[in-house]
C-alpha cells in the first residue's frame, strides 16, 4: 500500500513538471529551472519519506533538538 502512495506522489510530481517545464524552457531561465528542480526534489523526498516513516519528527522538533542545549546553556 505504501508503494502505491509513493507512486501517486511521484505521478503528481511528474505531471507537475510536465506542466511547468515548457514554461520555464520558453523563458530560457537556467536559475529558475535549477531552483524549481531542487525544490521539487526536496519536496518529493520529504513526501515519500513521510509515507514510509510517518512518525518522523517535524521541522520544529528538529530545530528544538539543535537549539535546546544552547537555550539551557544560556539559561533561557
Amino acid at each position: 500500500m505504501k508503494l502505491m502512495y509513493a507512486a501517486g506522489i511521484t505521478l503528481i510530481v511528474v505531471l507537475m513538471t510536465l506542466y511547468e517545464w515548457p514554461k520555464l524552457k520558453q523563458a530560457n531561465k537556467k536559475k529558475e529551472k535549477t531552483a524549481y528542480t531542487i525544490i521539487t526534489l526536496i519536496g518529493w523526498v520529504c513526501a515519500v519519506l513521510l509515507v514510509y516513516f510517518p512518525d518522523m519528527p517535524g521541522p520544529t522538533q528538529v530545530v528544538n533538538f539543535f537549539f535546546m542545549p544552547i537555550s539551557k546553556w544560556l539559561g533561557l
